[in-house]
């Protein structure tokens, strides 16, 4: 694809063309009504077999979770491979003959850098954390029983007078006492075996989830070395499928979305990597309990917007408390004080606007996200919203050239309106109608 047509997808294109003739129109609104009753008769028909197809699709896609998972990587790992690609291609080709061929020993130089710089992420991320995981379970095992025992010292030596709020605390103590003794002595040994039945069943999802991961790095190799056959396929099939103006819309579209979920989730991922990095910097130098384990886990909640950090920091201040309670408070702190940093200086400079979302669209997105679908909709909504929120407004611009208004918010404010035939006007500050504020195609309009 040349570069003309690169910056011909990524502005936006014209919407219509010339229209049909009145037959055309007539046969379209015809098949236009049978086909809206047909649609209508499949919906009926799926919604009585709803559970059926659903099964049928979630099935599917436990099959292809080798293929979802490779694309992902894939997806993750292009930016490596594009950038080798950039860089290492021009150089080639001036010692080789064939461009083919220095294309092809490009790309697998790019693939095997990334795949180097995956596995040896994955291997740190693994070296690090579980050591510190199996430390601080080991820690938590051996010292909460004390800090508990401790604490019931404590406040046994409190002196307490006799009110009557005093005989419901003892009374509200003696009850959890009996009850927690009982629930030992009844309940616990049925919830130890719940527990190790959820535990050997996770476990066996964990190992598969691993092997569906290794094939979907293989997956990705492939995908890596023929993205610009798949690219070319799809577009051939969209151009053969819909009319032109359409097929233009679509790959314009599947543009502008690779670029909101590129830019949104690369700069995320190097952005959390980042923070992570500064928190264990950061806990290391206040001498805080499981600095590694504490900022892993920061960095990787850092990845969801907006409530990331909160998810991520109340645990870890908890773990952190469990063995300083002062320290759990140092510790929110310095998060607040990380998260001013990442969110007002080092997100902006990274992520920029990315989404070209406001802060209450943010918010909107990861609710309703991460509401239907968990942690992934809090990862991938705002990227998701930010995509049907540019078709939306791209749908509403063209309406609005379609009648020769502006297109930009700012002049539909209070000192402005449409008058019936359809002329834009704005309101000087007396409240006088500005007729030299009319733009000059509704002149060229009028006088027509």
């Amino acid at each position: 694809m040349s570069k003309e047509e690169n910056t011909y997808y990524k502005d936006r294109p014209s919407f219509g063309r010339k229209g049909p003739s009145k037959l055309r129109q007539q046969f379209n609104r015809g098949m236009t009504y049978f086909l809206v009753i047909v649609a209508c008769i499949l919906v009926y028909f799926a919604m009585l077999r709803v559970t059926a197809i659903s099964d049928t699709v979630l099935k599917i896609l436990s099959i292809l979770k080798p293929v979802l998972y490779g694309c992902g990587i894939a997806y993750l790992l292009n930016p490596i491979v594009r950038t080798v690609d950039a860089y290492l291609v021009p150089v080639l080709e001036k010692h080789m003959k064939k461009k083919e061929k220095a294309k092809t020993v490009s790309r697998c130089a790019g693939v095997i850098l990334a795949l180097v710089v995956l596995i040896t992420i994955v291997t740190t991320l693994i070296n690090m954390l579980i050591p510190e995981l199996i430390t601080s379970i080991r820690n938590l095992i051996f010292t909460l029983p004390a800090q508990i025992n401790q604490l019931v010292k404590q406040m046994n030596h409190i002196q307490l007078d006799d009110s009557a709020m005093t005989t419901m605390l003892k009374n509200a103590m003696n009850e959890a006492s009996t009850s927690l003794q009982d629930w030992m002595r009844t309940d616990l040994l049925n919830k130890v075996n719940e527990v190790m039945t959820h535990l050997t069943v996770g476990l066996y999802t964990l190992v598969m989830e691993l092997f569906h991961a290794v094939i979907g790095v293989i997956v990705s190799v492939y995908i890596l070395f023929g993205k610009e056959t798949f690219i070319n396929q799809s577009k051939k099939a969209t151009y053969a499928i819909f009319p032109t103006e359409r097929a233009n819309l679509l790959i314009h579209i599947a543009v502008k979305t690779n670029e909101i979920f590129g830019g949104f989730i690369i700069g995320k991922i190097i952005d959390s990597i980042i923070i992570g990095i500064l928190c264990f910097i950061g806990t290391s130098l206040l001498n805080m309990p499981y600095a590694m384990l504490v900022s892993v886990i920061v960095g990787a909640t850092n990845v969801i917007p907006f409530f990331g950090p909160y998810i991520g920091a109340i645990p870890s201040a908890v773990l952190i408390a469990l063995a300083d309670p002062m320290k759990g408070v140092y510790f929110l702190i310095f998060i607040l004080l990380l998260q001013q940093f990442d969110g007002n200086i080092l997100g902006p400079k990274i992520l920029g606007n990315s989404t070209g979302l406001s802060a209450f669209w943010v918010i909107v997105s990861i609710l309703l996200g991460g509401g239907l679908f968990g942690i992934l909709g809090m990862l991938f909504g705002v990227p998701a919203f930010a995509v049907i929120y540019y078709i939306v407004k791209l749908l509403l611009d063209n309406q609005l050239e379609k009648k020769k208004l502006p297109t930009e918010s700012e002049c539909y404010n209070g000192d402005s309106y449409v008058d019936n035939d359809g002329t834009y006007f704005q309101k000087k500050d007396n409240m006088t109608e500005n007729e030299e504020q009319k733009t000059e195609e509704n002149k060229k309009e009028k006088e027509e």
